[in-house]
């Protein structure tokens, strides 16, 4: 940790974007770039993460600043191989890979992934592969290269944060739904969908306490994702 170093904390909007200021000085980015975000909304949460420090700051407790520094540092200087990246998730993805038909689990796939899925495929007039059992089978040509066009299309910060949910939920459809959702419960609802095989064995064989621990980690990890999304992509 290191001493407090400002006394005041506010935004200023710099060309087309906003940036936090600490005193009088703008933030820049671990990689020396100046730390200005696509939105108001965006840079008032980064902020709010300075003005709570004390006496000390606490580099842990400033998980959105790291988010938006990886998003000009790193993704920006090459969105579209994030983007590529990204689509290789949709030929895996976790919501289209079912147990066997004969299998009780199946059921509950069926009952609460297929209408997610299909919601994507509503949304997005494509139409994914579903697969039971463990073999893979790809995804047509034509709907990776769509999927890549449409992640293509959206800024770094956008991209920063699909990657974070995407990795977690291992499922890119998962992370492409919470982005179009605004309210933090249907966000909460498809993590947990996300995690409908963990929940099935903690159901059955019982639940520890350092894999629960784990989980409520990465729900946790999940929606500061989706809140950053979403706050950057606030007017």
């Amino acid at each position: 940790m290191i001493r407090r170093f400002y006394r005041d904390v506010s935004v200023a909007e710099v060309g087309s974007g906003w940036q936090v200021m600490l005193d009088t000085r703008g933030m820049k980015t671990v990689g020396g770039a100046a730390q200005i975000v696509p939105s108001r909304a965006l840079a008032e949460a980064l902020a709010a993460e300075w003005a709570r420090q004390g006496e000390k700051i606490d580099p842990k407790d400033l998980p959105l600043r790291d988010l938006a520094d990886y998003a000009l540092d790193v993704v920006a200087a090459d969105a579209s191989a994030l983007a590529r990246q990204l689509t290789a998730y949709a030929d895996t993805d976790t919501l289209c890979y079912r147990a066997d038909p004969d299998e009780p689990l199946h059921a509950r796939q069926l009952a609460e992934w297929e209408p997610l899925v299909a919601a994507f495929e509503a949304s997005t007039n494509l139409r994914l592969v579903r697969v039971s059992g463990i073999v893979h089978r790809p995804q047509d040509a034509g709907v990776l290269t769509a999927l890549a066009q449409r992640l293509a299309g959206e800024n770094p910060f956008v991209l920063a944060g699909l990657e974070v949910k995407t990795k977690l939920a291992a499922s890119l459809v998962t992370a492409l739904l919470a982005r179009d959702t605004a309210e933090e419960a249907r966000a909460l609802a498809l993590w947990q969908a996300a995690c409908l095989e963990e929940e099935w064995q903690a159901e059955l064989w019982g639940r520890d306490d350092e894999a629960e621990e784990r989980r409520r980690i990465r729900e946790s990890d999940f929606l500061r994702a989706w809140r950053f999304v979403r706050l950057s992509c606030e007017a």
